[in-house]
């Protein structure tokens, strides 16, 4: 820290020493990022980038009027090409937020280039592709990110220092669930419904991988076994002929549709077991009427008792036996230290989904220039193990039987 400060006289700077400033702040290093794919997901990376203040986005892909996007989110470049993007362009990260069978190849093209990759969830669709994504980045010495981003809300984030320092006493249970209802109907339709574009999992490794990771990095245990149970509650959907986005709730006329057979579930129902023999479960499911996009999260200790719900995502209940139960409210003041560096406002400012995504990119950017720093975001290490999770999860509701992970 010194004593530094830097004006302005006549178009030239200065510095004095009036008062302190943060030196690294002030020299913070710019990095040039390009998203390829823009639809829901990735305007929210592009948000999020800016309000770090030392991530310029440079350039997108978008398949239909590139240019037009460019033009419309402010961003130099726009190209339909991610080759083409990444071939022109001089950056230091791609996101990646296409269909998931796109991943591995956009991947595998800017790591072979030397650029860092943030890609979306799930990582991949099997686990021979994510295997390789994993050793490429070893191989190229390459920051790798998969955007697990629920890790890094304050109140989970919170959850998982308490974890650490055992406050929960031994954990017996772990249960909950994600719940959404924007497939409700048979004519919703989404890429993420057929298994060549999603993948042989949907509503697993759409939004259950989001939840599965999230509990083994709170709690530190790793599941070991699981028992599924899926189900698919429309074999046929109805798929506009015109483009709809993503979450969109838009409705056409009923000539307006064609018919697709449908090979993803809708629904699942996992028991977990874990390495500490702690058992658990959740539930999965995109057609949860009143529900837009619902995390719960249950842990039950010989201590005491945690309950988290991403519908009231300041607060966590702390449940005790013997002692009245506990509702902490976000607050970096009451948060663990290390928890309070990553909640960006006060008391009474409610933290969410746009927060969480820059929370993850901070770190992860950060990451670039100290490739040493403990890394709290998910690494292609972690997509990888979410990868053969979907799979054995997969493969325990085809055979009706518990699966070994």
């Amino acid at each position: 820290m010194y004593n530094f400060y830097i004006h302005s006289k006549q178009n030239k700077y200065f510095i004095s020493q009036n008062i302190k400033y943060d030196w690294g702040i002030l020299m913070m290093k710019k990095f040039k990022a390009g998203v390829v794919g823009i639809g829901f997901i990735g305007v929210a990376h592009i948000e999020a980038l800016r309000r770090l203040g030392n991530v310029e986005v440079l350039a997108l892909t978008n398949e239909t009027d590139p240019v037009q996007k460019a033009a419309h989110l402010n961003v130099p470049h726009g190209f339909a090409d991610y080759r083409e993007m990444i071939d022109t362009v001089d950056l230091d990260m791609i996101h990646i937020c296409t269909p998931n069978h796109t991943h591995y190849e956009i991947a595998t093209y800017a790591m072979e280039r030397g650029i860092h990759v943030l890609c979306e969830k799930p990582m991949t669709t099997t686990v021979e592709e994510a295997e390789k994504l994993v050793q490429l980045a070893k191989e190229k010495q390459l920051v790798h990110a998969i955007n697990y981003h629920n890790r890094f809300y304050p109140i989970t984030h919170h959850l998982r220092q308490m974890a650490k320092e055992a406050e929960f006493g031994e954990i017996f249970s772990i249960h909950g669930g994600y719940i959404q209802d924007w497939l409700l109907f048979d004519t919703d339709f989404n890429w993420r419904l057929i298994s060549s574009k999603s993948g042989k999992t949907r509503a697993v490794a759409d939004i259950g991988s989001h939840w599965l990771d999230l509990i083994e990095y709170m709690t530190g245990l790793k599941i070991v076994e699981v028992f599924a149970a899926f189900r698919t509650f429309y074999d046929t959907r109805k798929r506009s002929i015109h483009p709809v986005e993503t979450f969109s709730q838009a409705q056409q006329p009923r000539e307006a549709y064609e018919d697709i057979p449908i090979d993803t579930e809708d629904f699942a129902s996992i028991l977990l077991k874990f390495d500490n023999g702690a058992l658990g479960n959740t539930t999965i499911s995109q057609m949860f009427a009143g529900e837009k996009n619902r995390i719960s999260v249950f842990i039950g200790g010989s201590k005491m008792s945690a309950q988290w719900d991403s519908n009231d995502i300041s607060n966590l209940v702390i449940g005790r036996r013997d002692e009245p139960n506990l509702v902490l409210t976000k607050d970096p003041g009451l948060l663990h230290p290390q928890s309070a560096k990553i909640t960006g406002y006060p008391g009474g400012h409610v933290e969410g989904f746009p927060d969480a995504f820059k929370q993850t990119f901070k770190q992860i950017y950060a990451s670039i220039e100290d490739p040493t720093m403990e890394k709290e975001y998910a690494t292609f290490e972690d997509g990888l193990r979410q990868m053969i999770l979907c799979e054995r999860i997969y493969e325990s509701a085809q055979t009706n039987r518990w699966v070994k992970i």
